[in-house]
């Protein structure tokens, strides 16, 4: 029956391409990582038009730099300055995540839609988890940071197997992350600003 449905093959690719933006609001290079494994060894069809997706240099690459990212992020100062970059990186990583998932959309609504829905989903969620980040260092003395990295590297991992095992619910989960962030990451920029005005007041 879902054959008949039009379009389908687009909102399944949608709906992946949602999923894989969102995991890597979270982590740069750990979906790209799973992307590239998953297509290399040929468990998921990758477009021709992102074979470089699939290859051996790109899956070593993807590998170094996702475990060095990881570790990264448990390092004081080093896990504040990767954030000043994390954004922009991770816009650009879900826009080319999604548009690698449609094949047969035409050059410009391929990355449109990558660089709206793709990169506007991974850089709202690494915009938040930035400013949870900046919050916990200012609460906590950053001994906190520990586990706002852990849990980031946990939900990319979960997101990305999500939008490759069930995208529909990849989708949904991207969809209410986003909502989340928006306002938890929003509460945590203002408290954070709230207690720098605090401390200038006092001095």
């Amino acid at each position: 029956m879902l054959d008949n449905v039009p379009y389908l093959p687009y909102i399944l690719s949608a709906f992946i391409g949602i999923g894989l933006a969102a995991a890597t609001g979270f982590r740069v290079f750990l979906p790209m990582f799973a992307v590239s494994m998953a297509s290399y060894l040929h468990w998921i069809p990758m477009n021709e038009n992102f074979e470089w997706l699939a290859g051996l240099p790109t899956l070593i690459t993807t590998g170094i730099a996702t475990i060095a990212e990881i570790l990264a992020y448990y390092i004081p100062f080093i896990d504040h300055l990767l954030d000043t970059i994390s954004v922009p990186m991770a816009g650009v990583a879900g826009s080319v995540l999604f548009a690698s998932q449609f094949a047969d959309l035409g050059t410009f609504p391929q990355w449109a839609l990558a660089l709206i829905a793709g990169g506007g989903t991974a850089a709202t969620i690494s915009s938040g988890f930035a400013g949870i980040r900046a919050a916990s260092t200012a609460t906590t003395g950053g001994l906190g940071n520990s586990i706002v990295g852990t849990t980031e590297t946990a939900g990319a991992g979960i997101m990305t197997v999500l939008a490759m095992a069930v995208p529909i619910i990849a989708a949904i989960c991207a969809v209410i992350l986003v909502i989340l962030v928006i306002v938890f990451g929003r509460r945590a920029w203002r408290r954070l600003r709230g207690g720098n005005k605090d401390l200038v007041n006092h001095t």
